[in-house]
């Protein structure tokens, strides 16, 4: 599958996004306005003005929906949740080239709000993977411990763990040393 530049920029803040969500235990990775800007600064979000709290509650909201997606069980449920998203931010196709950056869309209005910028953003570059059939590599981590979102882009869709250095490492070694000690008896 072909992953433009801008769509693996936008997947790459969806994920970001989603994983911001409180877990368990874990705060919010959105606790306040200061930590949205540092968030819309990380990921080269432009066009969005001032941020207050009621930018911070919208996106918290959209964080949420997003997680649902890459949770949903089928392409149709994915597609449902997406396109509630896209229409709720007032989808506008355009072509620009700003900041250095070669043509690409944004389907965001221009002034549109951060949320709405999210929303119809990433979720246009979700909704490629549902239109190719891809919808599968919308993942959460299977490590017991995690549950963080990735997409899965490796060739042969096997990638189970949001980071192998760290998640998958975990579990292998710990599975190495449950056979050491079951084979020492």
């Amino acid at each position: 599958m072909l992953i433009t530049h801008d769509t693996r920029c936008a997947l790459d803040t969806v994920v970001d996004l989603v994983n911001t969500a409180p877990e368990d235990d874990t705060a919010d990775g959105l606790p306040d306005v200061d930590a949205l800007e540092d968030f819309a600064r990380k990921h080269n979000i432009s066009d969005i003005g001032a941020l207050s709290e009621f930018d911070l509650t919208a996106v918290r909201r959209i964080r949420g929906r997003f997680a649902g997606v890459f949770a949903a069980p089928d392409a149709r449920t994915a597609a449902a949740l997406i396109n509630e998203l896209v229409a709720a931010a007032g989808t506008t196709p355009r072509l620009t080239d700003h900041d250095g950056y070669d043509w690409h869309v944004h389907y965001f209005a221009p002034g549109a709000s951060i949320a709405d910028h999210l929303a119809a953003d990433c979720g246009m570059a979700l909704a490629f993977f549902v239109v190719a059939g891809e919808q599968e590599r919308l993942r959460r981590c299977e490590a017991p411990d995690c549950r963080h979102a990735f997409v899965d882009v490796s060739r042969n869709r096997s990638r189970r763990y949001c980071d192998s250095r760290t998640c998958g490492n975990r579990l292998h070694v710990a599975a190495y040393r449950a056979r050491r000690k079951e084979s020492a008896g």
